[in-house]
Order: structure tokens, then C-alpha cells, then sequence
């Protein structure tokens, strides 16, 4: 049955959220608190229901910032320790108990005073799951109802009891061996519990799933790749499937608004990434902002940020409520940071631009089946949108240049601008704290066949020998789109990590390097910094208990970025007395596997060895001409070693290799072999022939 337009009533302006509890909530004092600014509880994963990460606490500012230690840090046993593992996670606290979910999907609940631990659930989730794309991660929990949720990796949403942690409910959203998994974190109101969905990289059809939170049964599901009749159906190619598996998967979690009854929430890219040949169409919802009923899932509205998109520029980072006065108005605005580098901001009640986007001519690709046009917002961009010319690149241009089968440069990289990480909102300022990746990718098609269950990206995007790689710090005004402030870093921020926001005046952030770092919100100086021994990619939280304000965060490290793995909770209060550790190794800020050492006469190559997923081992090898060099998949996920020659790719190759599969390559002439896995573009590998 077709959907249709849901007609939205505006509502009364006023305090956003404040007045809107439901008559018969099923959690009145979580529902209150996920409507509520966020104060000495931090109860759902952006904070409170609009994503906003900012906190009301300002015993910390400016002044005293620089006072901050340690209050405590724990060590999570080990779990999520592992070069496949990401550590993004916010924590929860409510009631003194703080509560951490880590890359292994296990659950932790610590005494937020002393970091002590209270119980522990461990997911015992089958280690040789092949479906998940990026690493093995989970960003957060919600609460409600004496329980807390999860999604998994494994495509189940849980349900823990949140006095014991053990399982209340368990149930499948899908299943993992076609290539769906859970990494964000979930949502929960009024008695449901909201959850995305990942695969976008293995052809599956995105879906917003909504669960009773009580039994964990399916109410509704609002799929991301519209199917012929529904709203956007006709933006598929006709009399063709392709919508079931074109990708659209949601990241991150969504945001809603009680008074509007709507849920929103960001869709990631299309399948395949970057072969546009049989999905001609703007491929709805692909790179989208969607808003639909949050009691049945019925369509509402869309704003979709890149048509058909082949460059592989989600909307991965949570979508974000505020309000704001435009023009003497006061206006219901939601704003997304994309990975093209801009942040869309929308009248939440229609998905209108409350700040102008334009519709503009871009380059074209017949056989791509490319979009005349693309939309751009008016506005700065965080971070550089042209490429620089490089030598050996005969291709290069800016934002939406299109390619083909030759060697394309095009920034922002796919992997560039804001990916998963969150950005933040201050009411006090009017900005968004917006964390951006600077990244040139080298954009190639070389097309492929759907197989369920299997990596499905019809080419590939990878930074060339050489480039380099860091980012930004930027504060953007919610009114008129602007750069108020900007600080540069070495350090690519956007695909983990994200901001907080406090009354006190402070920005709050992670490192890859390592430090929780401290920014006066006016004026971006960096006013105080913490090593935490491990590579702080995710998000910070502020809570308090017994009047004493804490700041936490996960420290754990991202493996996109190379940055430090482990597995820390640090908290931190002016009373603190623990001191900071060693600096850990630092991430890349050149791509490429042109630094380290060299292995002499190495002819076996290891792929996700040493709990190492993406990576190779070792990384450079030195050998005579005619010999046979053997790759082998010691990993979990399917991996290759393909050739990467000033982007091109292919002279050379193993092909996909499954877990404990092996290929070998004779390398006849001397010279400089480069390598790449092409589904996950950011692993690199050299052979030196003499």
C-alpha cells in the first residue's frame, strides 16, 4: 500500500520540548528527562531527545578548566582490545550509575563517583561475523522502563535489565549473513525503542525499525529504499529490483520532536558506493534526511542531501533539533553535517532550507547516469572542497566531479568531512561544533555483481601514496551557516570522536592523539588538555553526582584512523587526583604505507593478523625479482590486496580472500608495487623488488 505524505500541524512555539509529555507515558521519569535540558543525567546517547549533546552543568568553565585531573579510570577487562575494535561509545549515567557499551557489544556498569564495577554482561557474539564494513563498533545504549537497549552487530536489538544486565528480550532485525548489523545506538520514547541499521556496503535495504520496549516486538518498519507506489519509489530505475539491495543504511540515532510527533533520523549511501550504472534515478533515500510519524512510521518528509550519489557522501552523523530566529522569526530548525563537507540546516517541521540551499549544474558522466544537478548549501564549508592536483593524477577537480574506470581526485573524499562522529549545539552561543576530516580520495568504478551477503561497492576511493590527512575544529552558526570559528589539527576527527557542549562555556572533545581536549565555545581556544594514554574517539559527557560536576569519556581508539586501541572510561572533576599517562603511537597523517619498517626477504603476507583486522602484515616488504609472495586472510573479514598505481588499480590481485584463504603473486621486475584492500580502502601495503 503506498505511503503518504503525513500532513504536519505546526505547533505552538515555545521552549522546545518542554511541554509535550505524553498523557500515559511508559517511562514518565526518563520521557521527562529525554524532553528536559540535560542536567546531572545524561539518559540516551545526543543527551536528551534532540541531539544536541549540550549539558546545563557549568561548575567547569573557563576560569577553572585547567584544574581538571583524573577523578577515576577504569580498564573494561579487555573487552572491544583489538585492532579490529572502535571504542566510540557515549556513556549513560542516571542515578550515580554510569553505563558503557564497547566494539565487542559488551555492557558495562560502573559507580560514576569511583568507577567501580556494578555488573557486566558480555555479548559472547560470534567473533567471525563477516558483515560488518568499518570495524567492529557500537556507539551507545538507550534506558527506559528498567531496562537498557543495544543493537548488536549480529542484527539483534537487546534488551538488558538495568540493575543486572542480564537479558530481558532479544530480537532480529535481520540477518547478519546478508550483511546487516546494528552499530548505532538506539533510541528510546514513550514506550519504543528506535533502531537503524548498517550493510550499506553489501546491497541491503535500509530500514527504521520501532520496537514495543516492553517485549521488544516489531511495531513498524519505514525502509530507507522505497519500493514501487511508495513516496520516492519512482526515483528507482523501473521494472528493476535494485531498490532492494541499493544500501541506505542509518548510522547514527535519531532525534525526535513530541510536539511535531516526528522522528528524524540520517541515511548513509546508496549500493553500490560508486557504480551508478543500474540505479539511475536520485535513488531516494540515499544521502537523506527523513522525518516520519513516531507512532506508525508513516512518511512525512525528506530532505535528500547528494543525488544518486556515487562518491559514497552518507548522512552518517545523528541529525540535531534546535531552535533559532531567523530573520526576527523564530524558527523549528534540524541540521545534519555531511560528508560533503556542509552542514544542511532545515526547517524541522517541513524539511525546507531555513538556510538557503541551491540547486546547481555539475559535471557530468552519461554512463554513470549522474544528477544534472546537486544542492548546495549557502554557507561556508568546514572543510576544502577542491582537490589539489598530484602528480602521476592526470584527473583531479572539486566536490562532485564525476569518474569513471580512469583515476579520479576528488575532495572531499568520501571518507572526508563529518562521518559518524557527532557535532554539538550551544544554545548560549547559537553554533554547532562540527568535527571535519580533510582527505583527497582517488575515485575509481570498475563495477560489480550483488551477492547477498557479500561486499558490494562497484569501485573503490582511496587516498593517494603520499597525501596528506588531518582536520578540523569548526563553529558554525545555526542562522546563517557561517564560519564563526575555525582551528585546524593533524588529526583526521571526523569518522570517530565528536563534540559535547556546556552552559559553562566549554567545548568538549576527543584526540586521536590521545587527549580530551577543552575549548572556550566563543572563541575555539584550546584551554586545557588530558592524555589518556589510548585514541579518544568518542563523543564526551557531562554529568553530576552529589553536586560534583564529571566529565567522561571512552578512550579506545578508531581503526579507519589508526588511532591507539584500548579499552578506558576516564572521568574527570576538579577534584581530581589521577595524572595523565604516556602519549600512545600516533595515527597517520600521511596515507600510504611509505613509513616503517621494512621486512628483508618476507615472501608470506598476512592480512588481520596480530587482532589487527585491517591491516597487513608486514605492511612493507623487501624482496628479489621472481619472487612468489602468498597473501593470506588471517582475519575475520573478507580482504584483498589489490594493486593501487596512482590510483589505478588491478594490474595485480588477489581477489576477495575469506577467512584463512590464501593467493600468491610473482613479482618478476624490479620496482615499487603499492597495494590496497579495495573494500576497505584505507589499508595499504608495499612490496619493494630489486
Amino acid at each position: 500500500m503506498p505511503r503518504r505524505i503525513h500532513p504536519i500541524v505546526p505547533a505552538v512555539l515555545g521552549v522546545f520540548l518542554l511541554s509535550a509529555m505524553p498523557l500515559q507515558a511508559a517511562d514518565p521519569e526518563i520521557d521527562r528527562l529525554l524532553q528536559a535540558p540535560v542536567g546531572k543525567d545524561w539518559v540516551t546517547n545526543g543527551g536528551n531527545l534532540t541531539n544536541q549533546r549540550y549539558s546545563t552543568l557549568k561548575q567547569i568553565d573557563p576560569s577553572n578548566v585547567k584544574q581538571l585531573k583524573g577523578a577515576w579510570m577504569t580498564r573494561l577487562k579487555g573487552s572491544g582490545y583489538g585492532g579490529k575494535y572502535s571504542f566510540e561509545g557515549t556513556p549513560l549515567v542516571k542515578d550515580g550509575v554510569m553505563y558503557i557499551v564497547t566494539g565487542n557489544d559488551d555492557v558495562f556498569a560502573l559507580n560514576a563517583k569511583t568507577g567501580e564495577f556494578l555488573w557486566e554482561r558480555w555479548s559472547g557474539i560470534d567473533q567471525k561475523l563477516t558483515s560488518v564494513c568499518c570495524g567492529w563498533d557500537n556507539r551507545g545504549l538507550a534506558m527506559g522502563e528498567g531496562m537498557l537497549y543495544l543493537g548488536q552487530l549480529d542484527a539483534n536489538v537487546v534488551a538488558l535489565d538495568i540493575k543486572t544486565g542480564k537479558e530481558a528480550w532479544k530480537t532480529p532485525i535481520e540477518v547478519w549473513q546478508d550483511g546487516y548489523g546494528i552499530t548505532s545506538a538506539p533510541l528510546y520514547y514513550d514506550g519504543i525503542v528506535y533502531s537503524g541499521i548498517t550493510g550499506g556496503e553489501y546491497g541491503i535495504r535500509g530500514r527504521l525499525t520501532a520496537l514495543d520496549a516492553k517485549t521488544g516486538k516489531i511495531l513498524w518498519r519505514f525502509y530507507t529504499l522505497p519500493g514501487p507506489g511508495d513516496v520516492g519509489g519512482n526515483t528507482w530505475p523501473a521494472n528493476s529490483d535494485q531498490y532492494m539491495h541499493g544500501g541506505a543504511a542509518i548510522w547514527n540515532t535519531p532525534a525526535l520532536d513530541p510536539q511535531l510527533g516526528l522522528v528524524y533520523f540520517s541515511v548513509g549511501n546508496c549500493g553500490p558506493d560508486y557504480d551508478g550504472t543500474a540505479r539511475e534515478g536520485d535513488n531516494l533515500f540515499c544521502a537523506s534526511v527523513v522525518a516520519v510519524n513516531a507512532k506508525t512510521g508513516e512518511y512525512a518528509w525528506h530532505f535528500q542531501e547528494v543525488h544518486h550519489d556515487i562518491w559514497d557522501y552518507d548522512a552518517a552523523s545523528p541529525a540535531l533539533l534546535f531552535d533559532t530566529v531567523i530573520d526576527g522569526q523564530p524558527r523549528k530548525g534540524i541540521a545534519q553535517a555531511g560528508r560533503t563537507g556542509w552542514v544542511y540546516i532545515l526547517d524541522r517541521t517541513n524539511g525546507k532550507p531555513l538556510v538557503g540551499i541551491e540547486e546547481r549544474p555539475v559535471d557530468q558522466e552519461p554512463r554513470q547516469h549522474t544528477a544534472k544537478t546537486q544542492p548546495y548549501p549557502i554557507g561556508d564549508a568546514i572543510v576544502p572542497q577542491c582537490a589539489k592536483p598530484l602528480e602521476g593524477y592526470e584527473r583531479y577537480g572539486c566536490i562532485f566531479e564525476a569518474f569513471w574506470e580512469e583515476p579520479t581526485l576528488v575532495q572531499p573524499s568520501g571518507i572526508g568531512g563529518t562521518n559518524w562522529s557527532p557535532m554539538s549545539y550551544s544554545p548560549d552561543t547559537g553554533n554547532f561544533y562540527v568535527p571535519g576530516t580533510i582527505r583527497t580520495s582517488a575515485f575509481v568504478r570498475y563495477g560489480d555483481t550483488y551477492k547477498k551477503g557479500k561486499q558490494y561497492n562497484g569501485g573503490t576511493q582511496a587516498a593517494p601514496i603520499g597525501s596528506e590527512m588531518s582536520g578540523t575544529w569548526t563553529a558554525i552558526t545555526a542562522n546563517t551557516n557561517k564560519i564563526a570559528w575555525q582551528k585546524n589539527i593533524p588529526f583526521r576527527v571526523g569518522s570517530g570522536g565528536g563534540s559535547t557542549t556546556t552552559a559553562g562555556g566549554l567545548v568538549l572533545h576527543g584526540d586521536p592523539g590521545g587527549n580530551i581536549q577543552a575549548r572556550d565555545a566563543k572563541t575555539g581556544e584550546l584551554l586545557w588538555q588530558f592524555q589518556t594514554g589510548f585514541g579518544v574517539e568518542a563523543p564526551p559527557m557531562v554529568y553530576e553526582v552529589d553536586g560534583e560536576e564529571y566529565i567522561a569519556v571512552a578512550a579506545g581508539g578508531n581503526q579507519g584512523v589508526g588511532s591507539a586501541n584500548g579499552d578506558a572510561v576516564w572521568a574527570f572533576s576538579l577534584k581530581g587526583q589521577v595524572n595523565p599517562l604516556w602519549p600512545p603511537p600516533q595515527p597517520a597523517m600521511i596515507a600510504g604505507p611509505a613509513t616503517g619498517p621494512i621486512a628483508d626477504g618476507v615472501d608470506a603476507v598476512k592480512i588481520g593478523d596480530n587482532n589487527i583486522e585491517f591491516g597487513y602484515f608486514p605492511k612493507r616488504t623487501r624482496v628479489k625479482a621472481g619472487t612468489a609472495i602468498t597473501f593470506t586472510n588471517a582475519g575475520d573479514s573478507p580482504h584483498t590486496a589489490t594493486s593501487f598505481e596512482n590510483g589505478k588499480i588491478g594490474a595485480w590481485d588477489t581477489g576477495a580472500l575469506n577467512s584463512g584463504e590464501s593467493k600468491t603473486i610473482t613479482f618478476d621486475k624490479p620496482g615499487n608495487y603499492y597495494y590496497i584492500c579495495t573494500p576497505h580502502p584505507w589499508m595499504y601495503g608495499q612490496v619493494i623488488v630489486e
